[in-house]
Order: C-alpha cells, then structure tokens, then sequence
C-alpha cells in the first residue's frame, strides 16, 4: 500500500521536474535566437560571402549625398542607428530633398528597413538619373513607402498601386504586407536586365518587366506618361530615398551586385 502511494506521489513530481527542464529548455534556445539575430546595420558572414555590402553602417553617410548636389542635405540626420529625413509637416519635399547613393547600379539586390510617422510618405528610387531643374521621379521607379491607414494615397490611384510596397502609380503590392506607422518595413528589391521585383516583410508582392510594350502600355496610363525619361528608365542609376515632407527613418540598407 505506501509503494502504492509513493507511486502516485511521484507521477505529478516527475511531470513537473519534466516541465520545468522543458520550459528552461525554451528559455535557453530563445535566448540562443535572440543572441544570433545581427546587430543593425551590419552584414553576417554569410552575407558577406554573397557579396551584399552595406549602403549605411548606422554612423556614416559618405556613400550619400543629395540629388544633384555634392553634399549630403541638412534636411537629413544620423538617429539612434538610423538615416532619418526630418520632416517639414509640409506633405512635399522638405528642406533636405531627396538622397541618392554616389554609384550607380545596374542589376542587384537592394534590401533595406523603412518606417514612417503617422500620416507618412516616401519611396525609394532605383535606375535613378540625375536631370538638372528636374525632380527624382521622373526619371526613376519607386517602391512607395506609406502609412496605408492615415495618408490619403493609400485610397488614391488605382487598385491600391499608391500604397506601401507600390510601384508607385503603376503596379499594386499584392498582398498587401506593410504594417503601421511606427514600427520596422523589411523590403527588397531586385533588379536583373529589366526584370524588377519588389518583396516586403518576407513577401514577394509584384513583378514586372522595363522597356517592353507592357511596359509602355502601362506607363502611358499613369502620372508618368509624359515623361520619356521615365518610359526609357535608364539601365543603369542611382538608389534614392525620398524627402516627401515627413518624418521616415531607413536602417540595415545593404546591396548586392547580380
């Protein structure tokens, strides 16, 4: 009768001990996650032996200046790890503009994090030229950047093509992945002869293709049409950031060449 009773005694004491080793077990290897996860703005060596390189090391700019100057704008700061347009509450171009890298690119992998104020808008330029006494935009695609639940672009356009992770006026994100103002925007956009997809928060959610009849088609029903800068996008440009007028913020910018 007691071995009885020790063994009914026992049984919750072992399945405690049990869930105890298992919990701690838990513990330790989300602890082990968290310890691999990168720091920001840097690259593993797995990355390295892909050949990404980063764009901004959380402390220095010098492989951006401003669009058609030579010196990175006042308009723009380094913040806690971040490049961060300062905005101007205006809802166009602040007193910075817009930043473009120093080299130009022709087919590569772009990867980067973006988040947005409330109300927020911005993009982000690829194939980029510079034209004097013309803007950015017209002469480069450009992967919007939106706060879809507060600015009045996220209803505009069509089908949604005005919204976070948009070909800007042209081609819609789909799904539609962006999350609220606030909080980080994993993006991606890779380039290869004319190929262009653009992925956010690990999903891929358009394709298209530069310089066919589609292409032309498509444009010539947009805000672009006018533009032969545009429809002939060159084959090889700059990577911009855009100063729409308010407060954005890009880390872990990093680039592969294909």
């Amino acid at each position: 009768m007691k071995k009885a009773f020790l063994f009914v005694f026992l049984i919750p004491v072992f399945f405690i001990a049990c869930n105890m080793q298992n919990k701690q077990q838990e513990e330790a290897a989300e602890e082990e996650t968290v310890m691999e996860e990168p720091a920001p703005n840097t690259l593993t060596q797995e990355e390295i032996s892909q050949g990404w390189k980063l764009l901004f090391d959380g402390e220095n700019v010098d492989q951006w200046r401003g669009y058609n100057k030579e010196e990175f704008p006042k308009g723009w700061e380094v913040v806690d790890g971040t490049i961060h347009v300062i905005g101007s509450g205006r809802g166009e171009a602040g007193d910075g503009g817009d930043i473009i890298t120093k080299d130009k690119f022709r087919n590569f992998e772009l990867a980067l994090e973006w988040k947005v104020d409330t109300g927020g808008n911005s993009g982000i330029f690829y194939l980029a030229r510079e034209v004097e006494g013309e803007p950015i935009w017209k002469s480069s695609p450009e992967m919007q950047i939106l706060d879809n639940e507060t600015h009045p672009d996220a209803v505009l356009g069509i089908e949604g093509n005005r919204q976070a992770g948009a070909l800007y006026d042209l081609v819609p994100a789909n799904p539609q992945t962006a999350k609220g103002p606030g909080e980080w925007n994993s993006v991606k956009i890779m380039v290869y002869n004319g190929t262009v997809v653009h992925w956010m928060n690990g999903e891929k959610v358009l394709e298209y293709h530069l310089w066919t009849d589609d292409w032309k088609k498509m444009v010539a029903g947009s805000k672009f049409k006018d533009y032969d800068l545009f429809i002939n996008t060159a084959e090889e440009g700059h990577i911009g950031l855009q100063d729409h007028g308010d407060d954005v913020w890009f880390r872990n910018i990093r680039i592969r060449e294909l």
